[in-house]
């Protein structure tokens, strides 16, 4: 076979790859007489390889990229508020996004969570069907909270107005809008079209960026209009790739298929609402601690410099984007070996990731600090080496809550947030009372730890000790 042929097939393969899945293997039907010498075999062979690497990798860079640009819209948001008001103005903003932080993970138990471990796994099958009720679900959540939080605005303006906040209205107004974008790339993960959530965030990213503009220019940029501008995002990158959701066209509905699914979600869905509760104590609650016993502006001061350490942990969330639907696809094949396998491949990829960040942050973080926030938070530059070290910890242990979750084991994910948020009312508080500042740094470490120590415990029974198990079963 001459070199223009070999070249002719390796592009024939690559074409075939493009439309198959990345982990299946590439096959090419040869012209009969077709011969091939032994190290032009090896070359085709090393081209399939290639092709089927990137063709794997393809994903995680598309869901590196949508996390990238989603993070990096709310990031530009509270880097522009940290910089062009005070530090009690950024404060208040800081403390009403961490509610909405505690609110996205109401969201993500109730919805998002149950939708990505079943729709990958057991209702795969019937993922059409199931999706129009998660979708109608997602609307009614939304639109529920609206009305609850505006009811909470309203109280507060009539029996206490000096505490109604602008910001916590902002996120009133909105809430059902950013969670709309959440679903909107969670689906796409979940339909492997992580191309068009980068997409999505790509839109929000550059729609937030014109509007972050016009505000500034107009002198209409608070911590408000922030929450405006952060829905306004959503809404055009919706308008934008909204129309690309594929709905299917079922002719049952999905309680129809599955008449007892409401319990199954329950089941589930109880460990992951509880862990919710529990998880606004052990990561935001320092926020509030700093709120209560000290004042906004040390909020708005944690905040800046978790800006700073924040992009680590979201590249491990786009990781997890693409892991947990892999992890679920395999114990529901009942591979446990495989899964642990990829646990394994991800936890080392974890220590990796967040110890060469902690380095980088120890050399480079004072530049970074100063850059971003123009000299006004220079002074934190010694803490935000100590908070550097909080991705580790975090990382390992949600690896580890990725694996139980996908086992169906949720209730684990809870005891390890139940103990984290222990630690923070146990040590946090006192850290905070006795060290203001650098004690919820030092009271985030430990409950990291804690956390992480918790949730080794029940990987170890559940998860890592019934690979071997199951392996010998099959």
């Amino acid at each position: 076979m001459s070199n223009e042929s070999d070249r002719l097939l390796v592009l024939k393969e690559c074409m075939q790859s493009a439309s198959q899945s990345g982990t299946e293997e590439v096959l090419v039907e040869r012209p009969l007489g077709a011969e091939t010498s032994p190290r032009r075999r090896g070359w085709l062979q090393s081209r399939r390889h290639a092709v089927s690497r990137a063709a794997r990798l393809k994903p995680f860079g598309y869901s590196l990229a949508d996390q990238a640009l989603a993070v990096g819209g709310n990031f530009l948001v509270n880097v522009v508020l940290a910089r062009t008001q005070s530090k009690e103005e950024y404060g208040m903003f800081a403390l009403s996004y961490s509610f909405y932080v505690f609110l996205t993970s109401i969201h993500n138990s109730i919805i998002l969570e149950p939708y990505t471990v079943y729709g990958s796994g057991r209702y795969r099958e019937s993922f059409s069907e199931y999706l129009r009720l998660m979708l109608r679900c997602n609307v009614f959540l939304g639109l529920a909270l609206n009305g609850i939080l505006l009811l909470a605005c309203l109280f507060l303006w009539v029996l206490a107005p000096q505490r109604t906040s602008g910001a916590f209205l902002g996120l009133a107004l909105t809430v059902s809008v950013l969670f709309s974008g959440l679903f909107l790339r969670r689906v796409f993960y979940l339909q492997r079209q992580a191309e068009l959530a980068a997409g999505t965030s790509l839109v929000f990213l550059g729609t937030i960026s014109l509007a972050l503009w016009l505000a500034a220019k107009t002198h209409l940029l608070n911590s408000f209009s922030a929450f405006v501008v952060l829905a306004m995002g959503w809404l055009v990158a919706g308008a934008a790739f909204g129309r690309k959701l594929s709905l299917g066209n079922p002719k049952q509905r999905f309680l129809e298929l599955e008449p007892g699914y409401w319990q199954t979600h329950w089941n589930y869905t109880r460990w992951v609402l509880a862990t919710a509760f529990v998880f606004q104590f052990a990561t935001q609650g320092y926020y509030w601690l700093l709120a209560g016993i000290l004042s906004v502006k040390e909020v708005g001061e944690l905040r800046a410099m978790y800006l700073v350490v924040g992009p680590v942990e979201q590249v491990l969330v786009a990781v997890s984007f693409i892991l947990l639907p892999a992890l679920a696809a395999r114990y529901a094949a009942r591979k446990m070996g495989d899964l642990l396998m990829l646990w394994k491949r991800y936890v080392l990829a974890t220590i990796g990731l967040t110890g060469v960040f902690a380095v980088a942050v120890r050399y480079w973080g004072k530049s970074v600090l100063h850059m971003l926030y123009a000299g006004k938070f220079d002074d934190l530059t010694p803490l935000l080496y100590l908070m550097a070290l909080s991705p580790l910890l975090v990382g390992i242990g949600n690896s580890m809550v990725n694996a139980l979750n996908a086992v169906e084991k949720p209730k684990f994910a809870f005891y390890g947030f139940l103990c984290s948020a222990a630690a923070t009312f146990l040590g946090g508080i006192p850290l905070v009372m006795h060290f203001g500042l650098r004690g919820a740094v030092y009271g985030m470490l430990l409950s990291g730890a804690t956390y992480c120590s918790t949730l080794t415990i029940g990987f170890w029974f559940k998860v890592y000790n019934k690979a071997p198990q199951q392996a010998c079963q099959v």
